[in-house]
């Protein structure tokens, strides 16, 4: 069984492996602090887009949810804010990285294209289970030195066509 806090990728594969801690561990922990100045210096703001497909397997029915990054910005931090005053059954940190996997990152130049995925949940405290089933693709870029997010087409159904 994988270990869900050790980054798959070597650090000889600075890419990758650079890309992967940015999604993964600080992404996380920025959204559990509801801190987004821990990731604000990930995204490349100008032409941010960010599409929602709402759970839907039919791109008919994705919508052009964040036309820009303080559109997303508010909506993550609206999230976060949220996702703290709950209470849960387990560690939520432990429950999130449990449940995301990244294995897959394609890179073409200074391009990227990214698969996050979540398949699993947070145990709440009466025993019940916070669902979180849905994927992500992240479009990344080197910019201005490492790697950013300059967009992604989201909260899609893990797995498609169900």
């Amino acid at each position: 069984m994988r270990d869900p806090f050790l980054n798959p990728f070597p650090a000889s594969d600075a890419a990758r492996h650079s890309i992967w801690e940015m999604l993964v561990p600080r992404d996380i922990d920025a959204f559990l602090a509801a801190d987004w100045s821990m990731v604000a210096g990930d995204f490349v703001e100008e032409g941010f887009i960010g599409i929602s497909g709402n759970r839907e397997p039919n791109p008919d029915k994705w919508t052009l949810a964040f036309p820009d990054l303080p559109a997303y910005r508010d909506e993550w931090l609206k999230q976060a804010r949220e996702f703290a005053k709950g209470s849960y059954g387990e560690d939520p940190r432990t429950a999130i990285f449990t449940t995301t996997t990244l294995e897959e990152i394609e890179i073409s130049g200074d391009t990227a294209l990214v698969r996050k995925k979540f398949d699993g949940g947070i145990k709440k405290p009466d025993g019940s289970v916070d669902v979180m089933k849905w994927q992500t693709l992240y479009y990344c870029r080197l910019h201005e030195g490492r790697w950013k997010i300059s967009g992604f087409t989201g909260y899609l159904p893990n797995p498609m066509g169900q």
